[in-house]
């Protein structure tokens, strides 16, 4: 049985494929394995690809969880996706960050346990709301 996180990630992942086709990208989710990317797309002509990594809060809006490797991963062709569901998801932000940004800007912190985490504050994201231009234009 799938936990309330995985599906929370997995309703973050069709919500942004859901987007991206109304602009007119054509977007396939990837295999939950597939590490690194959740979402393939495409422009109209095939001219343009990019790997997506959709990252979704159902709870917390203050930051989103990544990886060790976000601090690595730049490419101009990798995206990553934050997702804010608010109000059980009747009100959903969409944050559409290049994978330099993220790179640049996630940091490592240290719990009282000892546990380390990675992570970004919307406050390093927030000028890209909604900025589905990231991708360009699907008819390119």
């Amino acid at each position: 049985m799938a936990s309330k996180g995985q599906l929370t990630g997995m309703q973050g992942v069709y919500l942004v494929a859901a987007e991206l086709s109304k602009r007119r990208f054509i977007a396939s989710p990837t295999s939950r394995s597939v590490a690194g990317a959740d979402l393939l797309v495409t422009n109209q002509t095939c001219q343009k690809a990019f790997s997506v990594q959709v990252k979704t809060n159902a709870k917390t809006f203050g930051f989103w969880l990544l990886t060790q490797r976000a601090k690595e991963l730049r490419s101009p062709t990798h995206v990553y996706v934050f997702v804010n569901l608010r109000k059980g998801g009747s009100e959903i932000e969409y944050f559409i960050v290049p994978s330099r940004v993220v790179a640049e800007n996630a940091y490592r912190s240290k719990s009282s346990t000892g546990t380390v985490w990675y992570a970004i504050s919307i406050e390093d994201v927030k000028r890209y709301r909604d900025k589905w231009s990231v991708f360009g234009r699907a008819e390119e």
